[in-house]
C-alpha cells in the first residue's frame, strides 16, 4: 500500500496444547528459527522468539496488511505441520487453541525481548498460568475464566 506507515508490534503468547512440557532444548533452538522463517516469508520481523517447555513468547513486527489472527494461523499451524514431519514422535502434537496478543511501543522493545530473552529464569519462580493472567490483568484484557485454559 503506497503511502501506508505503520510500527505495529506484537508480543504474542501460546502454549503447547494442554500446557505439555514437550519443548526441549533441541526442539526449541530449531523450532524457534523455523518461525521465524514463517515470518520472514510472510513479510513480517520475528524481533525475538522464546520459551520454556510448554509455551512460546513470539515479538513481531508486523505490516499494516496482516491481521495477528493471520499471523498466528501462519505462524502456529506451519510450526505445527513442521513439528509433526520433523520429529516422529510429536505426530500428535498441536498448539492450544487461541492465543494473546499483546500490543508494544518501540520505547518497549529492548525491555521485552530482554523478558522474552530470559524466560527459564523467568518462569524458576512463576508458572505460565500466572505470567499469562499477569498479562491479561496488565494490559486490561477482559477474559471469562471458563474459558482461560480450555
Amino acid at each position: 500500500m503506497a503511502n501506508t506507515y505503520s510500527s505495529l508490534n506484537i508480543h504474542f503468547i501460546f502454549s503447547t496444547k494442554n500446557r505439555a512440557s514437550i519443548l526441549t532444548d533441541d526442539i526449541s533452538v530449531r523450532l524457534w528459527a523455523f518461525m521465524g522463517g514463517i515470518a520472514r516469508e510472510n513479510n513480517m520481523i520475528a524481533r525475538c522468539i522464546g520459551g520454556v517447555a510448554d509455551h512460546v513468547h513470539l515479538l513481531l513486527s508486523m505490516p499494516a496488511s496482516a491481521s495477528p489472527a493471520q499471523a498466528m494461523q501462519q505462524i502456529k499451524g506451519g510450526s505445527s505441520l513442521w513439528l509433526h514431519k520433523t520429529f516422529s514422535e510429536l505426530r500428535d502434537f498441536s498448539w492450544q487453541e487461541g492465543y494473546g496478543a499483546f500490543s508494544v511501543s518501540v520505547s518497549q522493545l529492548p525491555e521485552t525481548i530482554a523478558y522474552i530473552a530470559n524466560q527459564k529464569a523467568h518462569h524458576r519462580k512463576k508458572t505460565f498460568q500466572e505470567e499469562y493472567l499477569a498479562f491479561l490483568k496488565k494490559h486490561e484484557v477482559n477474559y471469562d475464566e471458563r474459558y482461560l485454559w480450555g
